[in-house]
């Protein structure tokens, strides 16, 4: 027993920060307005060039104008959660770190990992598209030469390519130069191209819609001719091309002004290729039928049907630019997640080394552009590009989850904010703060209007609520599985469906109850996410269905790929973290703690001792305003 006790202990511990939440290797040096240029960048690319064309013609119709709307309100909810967490918890990392300080550290490298596979995958993917959609401009004389003069024709061995693609290696190693020159270069490297690409983007809408005829959305079927399942099939497939604002959380170091910059940049990236998806569409099912376009090259060939060749190049060099910023994006935060892992004794410490001319982490960064380049110079990466969703939409659950557990977490256990000036809040502004909320010392309690629930108050504070969050995340799950794998049972009111659609539905419902009954700490200072535990709870039953709607190979995939990392976990990072140290020091008992700024703390024999300025120091009855939040794990 002693040993489960203790097994549940280390996979659960928390990351602890010793130090000023601002203070940092990496170089602060990037702008809000950098910043949503690199969200934008990694949103707006590949999938407006090629996704609205294949779901206009083959699942949605005119209608996938509202997918994109639907899909654009789902990314919303996770694009919500991160903003709070981007401005909260300004660490390198992303969904991991966010993982580590509310979940704990094996659900941490669970999400890390399936981060790097997407990074990884998702680069490499990117820069064959990009590779091959050069190829198709210039009358795919690439293929032809490589098939002449080096392969002899196309190769037949999956999960090979049809040939080696020399280009798209190039491209890589281009890329990741541009990144290894500092976050700074990046920035730079990204605005110029993504702000071309928002150039062509406006050409299309605008010319676009200057030959638009409405008789387009009244033709066959009109203008859903799929009908509402085609619009929500549409939806799950376009909310993959809403994934990439993460890549502005992953820079929290980076940001000059965390705390104002992340949520900025997140929501308006995420508005801004809304509209750019929705204004497209909209320009591409008005111009031509939707019976007549052409997924694999839909914008050039609907400009061609209107004889208008010389708008096909400009289009062309638009989707370049898009998916170049895309290429940026996966590989300026692919390195970034590595070094918060391997910074933390996740992965090996020779991956957290940093450059101290550039500041970015350059080992990290150029190995792993040599694996991407690896991946798209041989492998036939179609299959995975499936695969990178499930990762993805599993960091967005726990986010949100993560999101829920934090609120209701009792003030001593909680993450220090820091202030819209970019400062961790000092000790006169946090209790400004509480001063507003009379709960402040009752967060994570039962509320004192439900006494009829008072057996809940004997556990502690914080505990049921996170209990609560993760019962609610399981019969999501299940509800979503009989919704999704159960539709024509559901459809045709069959009772055994019916059933388990009502007990999880009222699992769900109670759990939520539970949660809301609940106090949680209202007294953010920097952005915080509308409507908790509701937001957060509606974004992982969205990703929950998402996940749900994938194939049986992908969760096959995703099984294995899980299965690789856990044994690189309990081989390697479960004994070498930083918080394995400190579980494992001499006379020290783990303490998970967040300090207040213009304070330091020191650790004496398991002891904590408080030492902050003279004119901080506070000997009356309102000591209590956590200047040191200490938690001491038994």
């Amino acid at each position: 027993m002693a040993f489960c006790l203790e097994f549940l202990g280390k996979i659960s511990r928390l990351k602890t920060f010793e130090t000023d939440m601002m203070e940092t290797k990496f170089n602060r040096c990037l702008s809000t307005v950098d910043l949503t240029l690199l969200g934008i960048g990694g949103m707006v690319g590949a999938g407006l060039y090629v996704l609205t064309g294949t779901v206009a013609k083959d699942t949605a119709g005119p209608a996938v104008i509202i997918s994109f709307l639907i899909a654009g309100f789902a990314s919303l909810l996770s694009a919500l959660c991160y903003a709070e967490f981007g401005a909260r918890v300004p660490k390198t990392g992303s969904a991991y770190i966010y993982t580590y300080v509310t979940m704990g550290e094996m659900w941490a490298f669970l999400i890390g990992w399936n981060i790097i596979l997407e990074y990884l995958v998702g680069g490499a993917s990117v820069a064959r598209a990009w590779s091959g959609y050069f190829d198709e401009l210039v009358g795919f004389r690439i293929r032809n030469f490589t098939y002449e003069h080096i392969t002899g024709g196309p190769w037949d061995h999956p999960p090979l390519a049809k040939y080696p693609d020399f280009f798209s290696l190039v491209l890589i190693i281009i890329v990741t130069i541009a990144v290894a020159m500092g976050a700074n270069f990046s920035a730079k490297f990204n605005t110029v191209f993504a702000s071309l690409n928002l150039c062509v983007v406006v050409f299309v809408i605008g010319v676009g819609l200057a030959f638009a005829d409405i008789d387009n959305w009244k033709g066959e079927g009109g203008f859903a001719p799929f009908g509402f399942s085609g619009i929500m099939s549409g939806a799950a497939t376009c909310f993959y091309a809403y994934i990439g604002f993460d890549a502005i959380a992953t820079s929290g170091e980076e940001a000059k002004n965390p705390a104002k910059s992340i949520p900025i940049a997140i929501i308006v990236s995420l508005v801004v290729a809304s509209l750019a998806y929705v204004g497209v569409s909209t320009a591409l099912t008005l111009m031509v039928p939707y019976t007549d376009i052409q997924p694999e090259a839909a914008l050039p060939g609907a400009f061609h049907q209107h004889n208008l060749p010389w708008a096909e190049y400009i289009v062309g060099v638009g989707a370049l630019c898009g998916i170049t910023t895309s290429l940026l994006s996966n590989m300026f935060s692919l390195p970034r997640c590595i070094y918060a892992m391997a910074n933390d004794g996740l992965l090996f410490s020779f991956l957290a080394k940093l450059n101290s001319r550039t500041q970015v982490p350059v080992t990290a960064t150029v190995t792993f552009g040599v694996l991407a380049s690896i991946l798209a110079l041989i492998f036939d990466l179609e299959a995975l590009v499936e695969f990178l969703s499930i990762g993805t939409l599993l960091a967005y659950t726990i986010v949100a989850a993560s999101i829920i557990v934090l609120r209701y977490q009792p003030i001593e256990n909680g993450v220090t904010d820091i202030d819209a000036d970019g400062d961790d809040f000092d000790v006169n502004k946090q209790k400004k703060a509480k001063a507003l909320d009379i709960h402040a010392e009752e967060y994570g309690k039962l509320k004192s209007n439900f006494d009829c629930f008072r057996f809940l108050m004997t556990f502690q504070p914080g505990t049921v609520p996170a209990f609560s969050t993760l019962m609610m995340g399981i019969f999501m799950f299940a509800l979503a599985a009989v919704l999704s794998y159960g539709s024509d049972a559901v459809t045709n009111a069959e009772g055994w469906a019916i059933f388990l659609i009502v007990l999880f539905t009222g699992v769900i419902g109670m759990a939520f109850f539970i949660i809301c009954i609940h106090y949680q700490n209202t007294a953010i200072l920097t952005f915080k996410v509308p409507f908790v535990p509701f937001v957060p709870a509606l974004s992982m039953f969205c990703n929950a269905v998402l996940m749900m709607k994938l194939s049986y190979m992908t969760w096959i995939r995703f099984v294995i790929w899980v299965t690789l990392g856990m044994i690189l976990y309990f081989t390697y990072g479960i004994r070498n973290s930083k918080e394995a140290r400190r579980w494992n020091a001499e006379n020290s008992p783990e303490v998970h703690y967040f300090v207040m700024p213009h304070q330091s703390l020191c650790t004496i024999n398991g002891s904590i001792e408080l030492q902050q300025p003279a004119n901080h120091l506070n000997t009356d009855s309102d000591s209590d305003s956590h200047t040191l939040i200490s938690h001491k794990e038994k």
